[in-house]
């Protein structure tokens, strides 16, 4: 029971790391679905820094600057050249497929070493509790500390309240004097840090080898991580325990040989994802007041 936890655990860190960012570049009113564009480039950038600086901390660096990098693009493109986010977006991950499978050819076949465990002193000790909770990795630690921090942003600091206004309303926003474009291109660059790191943790933890595609659409299940929670922070953390939960129950059953069609257990993660889109069209078409008004709307400087 306790490896299963733990290993649920393991799977839900990248998309909880991804669908934060996301989370923030929402509240901007910016439709990011380049998430899984942005986490290939984290896997990649992370595991060839690794190989070159032997430590596996640059990998989490390196995973955060190449999601910054993708975000930078995205960004270029959508804010300042107010093209359809959604159509950018998927471009951006077509294009980021394409570049990292160019670029982690030459890894094939190569192992990093994984992230190691931090104890916690004493609490660390504590009968199963403690190796599930206190004996984590650095990315498992600093996903909860920033699922804190801003749920504390978005509700108490007035930086929160300005990036949530400018979400719900930018003209209003622009009106009474908020820079609207750069505010959501820190909550985008953010949303692509958090993006890369998510997808550093791949290979730096659960897979530690290069394979093409290896986020295996993850970045899309983020998605509908922050869909599921409402766009509410703390809910991300059930949400991606959840979806962590399906994904490795599909495994389980393949590996115990449950009396289902091996196509039907693997489809059961993205059949939660799609249940969970389904979920904003049908809030969007009701206007309802959990979705950021602006979201995917370019702001136009003359409105």
């Amino acid at each position: 029971m306790e490896s299963l936890i733990l290993t649920i655990i393991a799977t839900s860190i990248p998309l909880l790391m991804a669908a934060t960012g996301e989370l923030i570049t929402e509240k901007s009113g910016v439709l990011n679905l380049g998430v899984e564009g942005m986490m290939l480039s984290g896997a990649v950038g992370a595991l060839g820094a690794v190989l070159w600086l032997e430590n596996p901390y640059f990998g989490i660096i390196a995973g955060a600057m190449s999601g910054l990098f993708m975000a930078c693009i995205f960004s270029v493109f959508t804010i300042n050249f107010m093209t359809n986010q959604v159509a950018t977006g998927l471009g951006l991950t077509i294009f980021a497929t394409g570049l990292t499978g160019l670029a982690g050819a030459p890894l094939v076949g190569k192992t990093i070493p994984s992230l190691p465990k931090i104890e916690i002193f004493l609490l660390s000790d504590i009968p199963f509790i403690g190796n599930i909770l206190f004996k984590q990795d650095l990315v498992a630690y600093l996903s909860i500390c920033i699922i804190i921090l801003i749920t504390y942003f978005l509700k108490y600091s007035k930086p929160g309240i300005i990036l949530r206004a400018v979400g719900d309303n930018h003209v209003s926003a622009h009106s009474v004097g908020y820079p609207v474009k750069k505010i959501r291109w820190y909550a985008t660059c953010f949303g692509g840090m958090c993006a890369g790191i998510g997808g550093a943790y791949i290979p730096l933890v659960l897979t530690p080898h290069w394979s093409e595609g290896m986020t295996a659409g993850r970045g899309w299940i983020a998605l509908a991580l922050v869909v599921f929670a409402s766009w509410i922070p703390w809910r991300i953390i059930v949400g991606a325990l959840i979806f962590g939960g399906i994904t490795i129950a599909q495994l389980v059953g393949q590996a115990r040989g449950w009396p289902i069609p091996s196509q039907i257990l693997s489809m059961m993660p993205y059949l939660a994802t799609i249940i969970a889109l389904t979920i904003i069209s049908s809030r969007i078409s009701k206007n309802n007041s959990v979705v950021p008004a602006s979201l995917g709307k370019p702001f136009f400087d003359t409105q």
